[in-house]
């Protein structure tokens, strides 16, 4: 089984130096590429000094995490494509688990490590934990995360599951399978691409898997910190796109109006937690939001799925 480890660079110059040799030194039979989105500094030409033995892919621009995976991937002739992002530590024996899991269920479409927090090295790490779920409101949560309460690592998720969704930070996904959905959908930019894509393999039948016998950790905002209204804008606007893509038709205006009715509450609590570029962010999602709808319509093709939730009304249980 061929797998290809594919890092997506911006300006991530320190972040390779830092975290490239480790997943050099654990990664023995596979194809390390770097695929840069147009970076403005030496990073390139840093892994070009300093690592011969890595493949470089130069994109003509910056188009994000979809359309820069999408597009560098076209060049990388694979079994298995590993998207890893720069600022993940990997840890000795991280891939065999995987590739077995691989090799004995050919249902499994994407595979995801544990992953855990560089800096709280005994936490579940925000993006990803220990696999990822969507409530009956279409709010993305991970055993080990919800909202923004983390969980330390007591030993709860060391199991093989089933999951929904799959963390982009370390996302082992079989070629075949990201070209037969047409990879991420481009207009994402950024954030929650990984979810969509996940949600469209199990419509057409596939499986996401977890697995504890392999172990990242991962920094976290290495590209957008937690603090960018960017951030909030991306997520909000993906979210609805996604759920207007593949929710089962009963559902599509219930949950739609009822997470336009909570946005109004979320755009105060972000305004006053976080200052009011996050406010003006929520509001501009929406709009965003509304001018994808025709497009988003389009992709609405095949069998959508008809259980996609893992538990109900998380955000009240959570907060209430």
């Amino acid at each position: 089984m061929r797998i290809a480890i594919a890092i997506l660079n911006w300006n991530g110059k320190s972040w390779l130096e830092k975290f490239l040799p480790g997943v050099i030194q654990y990664s023995s039979e596979t194809e390390i590429y770097v695929i840069d989105n147009a970076s403005t500094d030496d990073s390139i030409d840093f892994v070009r000094r300093t690592f011969p033995l890595v493949k470089i892919i130069e994109n003509a621009s910056n188009s994000g995490f979809a359309a820069g995976y999408n597009e560098g991937l076209r060049s990388i002739d694979a079994d298995v494509f590993c998207l890893l992002n720069s600022d993940v530590e990997v840890t000795e024996g991280w891939l065999q688990r995987v590739v077995a899991l691989f090799k004995e269920n050919p249902e499994i479409a994407v595979i995801q490590p544990k992953i855990l927090d560089y800096n709280n090295r005994n936490q579940f790490e925000f993006a990803g934990a220990a696999g990822g779920f969507l409530d009956n409101l279409g709010y993305p949560y991970c055993r080990g995360r919800l909202f923004e309460t983390v969980e330390t690592d007591l030993g709860q998720y060391d199991d093989e599951a089933e999951i929904f969704w799959a963390s982009g930070c370390c996302f082992f996904i079989r070629s075949k399978d990201f070209w037969a959905r047409d990879g991420f959908d481009e207009r994402f930019f950024a954030h929650q691409e990984e979810i969509d894509l996940c949600w469209r393999l199990q419509n057409a039948g596939r499986r996401i898997f977890y697995t504890s016998q392999s172990t990242v950790y991962h920094v976290g905002g290495g590209t957008l910190n937690k603090q960018s209204a960017r951030k909030t804008f991306l997520n909000i606007r993906n979210n609805f796109t996604m759920l207007l893509k593949n929710l089962p038709t009963k559902a599509v205006f219930p949950v739609l109006l009822a997470r336009l009715i909570l946005d109004a509450a979320a755009a105060v609590h972000f305004g006053l937690k976080m200052g009011f570029p996050h406010f003006l962010a929520v509001i501009q999602a929406h709009f965003s939001f509304y001018r994808q709808i025709p497009g988003t319509l389009k992709l609405r093709k095949g069998p959508q799925l008809q259980k996609y939730f893992n538990a109900k009304f998380i955000i009240f249980k959570h907060f209430l």
